[in-house]
């Protein structure tokens, strides 16, 4: 870590999260962030879902909700960005303080409920996109929606022209009862609903769902049946979880949903378990506690596709893009593998 980027995270580690978040931003709109640009090769370009990325290493849903810092983001290194989670209409969320940072087990707590501008303003915002990134929206629901399931077929319809993917997202556990909709029936229903709203756009693009890390196995295996026969173009896997074992921070014990590595072995085991329950057949993107290139060569190898990270930013800066980038090129070579794809599941059995 450089000098620079040690004493910009000392001085945030300072402020209330929330707002060391929103000055982060700030900064990164203002071109005070040093930014690499892309960053690519043969070995570490590759496709999931029909997505034609630079790199394997994605920017998860929540950094930037309301798609403030697109072109910035855009030259951050990543392979793709996700933002959102994006509802209808604007909403508060949940009361603060709602962010806590769990720096002894280098994790994050949030419970933000889906606070962001609504899908008027992500449109807005995402028209003006840069149009050499990958670039996907998190879709959510309002948490005082009459249904919910539309919801997510609202968003995808008014903000699709602008994606180059959609992820539905019933897997936060920061909107009460949103868990539910991973049940069999509520999910076929919702997905039926995305997938029709998918299909009228003039370009219909990948859909993700992406599902929680506290699901027992015969949920895993109705979400796998699901997500495959609604055509699903593939499964995150995972958001945050409610287990809290093994914790020492003081800010262990808040309510919301737990991020980071504290996530990691739980997040990969499920990956494991879904590219098993699929063959291997269904693209999986690995989320959760990803902070080094080893991390996110274990996802991949898990069965992921492509990695998203975004908790390890909060201690390690946009200045782990690169590395983790760059360490995946060098562990793949040090394995013989030509490419990502070809390290895709070759790890899987150490997982389950």
């Amino acid at each position: 870590m450089s000098t620079l980027n040690r004493i910009g995270l000392g001085l945030l580690h300072r402020m209330d999260p929330e707002r060391a978040h929103g000055l982060a931003l700030r900064a990164l709109r203002a071109g005070l962030v040093p930014l690499p640009g892309r960053i690519t090769s043969p070995r570490l370009a590759c496709k999931v879902a029909g997505l034609r990325l630079d790199n394997p290493v994605g920017l998860a849903a929540g950094f930037d909700k309301n798609a403030e810092a697109l072109a910035p983001l855009a030259r951050a290194g990543f392979g793709m960005i996700e933002v959102g989670a994006v509802t209808p209409r604007a909403q508060p969320g949940n009361p603060r303080p709602r962010l806590f940072r769990l720096t002894e087990d280098r994790g994050v707590i949030n419970r933000f409920g889906f606070n962001n501008e609504g899908m008027e303003v992500a449109a807005e915002r995402l028209e003006q996109r840069p149009e050499d990134a990958v670039i996907g929206l998190n879709l959510g629901a309002n948490k005082d929606s009459d249904d919910r399931a539309e919801d997510f077929a609202r968003v995808l319809a008014h903000c699709g022209r602008h994606l180059d993917f959609a992820t539905v997202n019933v897997s936060s556990p920061n909107t009460e009862k949103l868990r539910d909709l991973q049940g069999g029936d509520a999910l076929r229903a919702l997905l039926a609903g995305v997938m029709e709203a998918r299909d009228w756009l003039e370009r219909p693009i990948p859909v993700f769902l992406k599902i929680a890390p506290d699901l027992d196995d015969a949920a895993l295996g109705e979400i796998a049946e699901v997500a495959q026969g609604a055509n699903l173009a593939g499964i995150i896997a995972t958001n945050t979880t409610l287990d809290r074992g093994g914790l020492t921070s003081p800010a262990s014990g808040e309510a919301g949903g737990l991020s980071g590595a504290p996530l990691f072995d739980k997040s990969t085991r499920v990956l494991a378990r879904l590219s098993q329950l699929t063959d291997g057949k269904m693209p999986l993107i690995g989320v959760g506690g990803i902070g080094s290139p080893e991390e996110a060569y274990a996802k991949i190898r898990a069965g992921a596709g492509a990695v998203q990270l975004y908790s390890a930013l909060v201690y390690e800066g946009l200045p782990l893009v690169p590395r983790i980038a760059r360490g995946l090129e060098r562990l793949l070579e040090a394995d013989g593998f030509a490419n990502v794809a070809q390290a895709v599941g070759t790890g899987r059995e150490d997982w389950l």
